[in-house]
């Protein structure tokens, strides 16, 4: 039985409460996210700081999470599955 790869994206790691990360590297972590090369925000029209509060929101409701990739040691935010 050959089982085939999951091509979605996934992060394998740790999931790390956003409240347990000392606010100024939470926000550090966020722009960083929003600003990446292939962010799709399209036309969205909003500063850099509305995208961090918008995110932040994602977290805080619940629908985005703070990953600690071992592998890699690094962190991502992605949406709850």
């Amino acid at each position: 039985m050959t089982r085939e790869k999951d091509t979605r994206q996934t992060e394998e790691g740790v999931e790390v409460p956003y409240e347990r990360i000392n606010p100024e590297t939470l926000r550090n972590l966020i722009q960083e996210f929003v600003s990446r090369d292939g962010a799709d925000w399209g036309d969205a029209g909003c500063s850099l700081e509305d995208k961090v509060d918008q995110v932040l929101g994602q977290l805080k409701a619940g629908k985005a999470r703070v990953v600690y990739d071992l592998k890699t040691e690094t962190a991502n935010i992605v949406v709850r599955s």
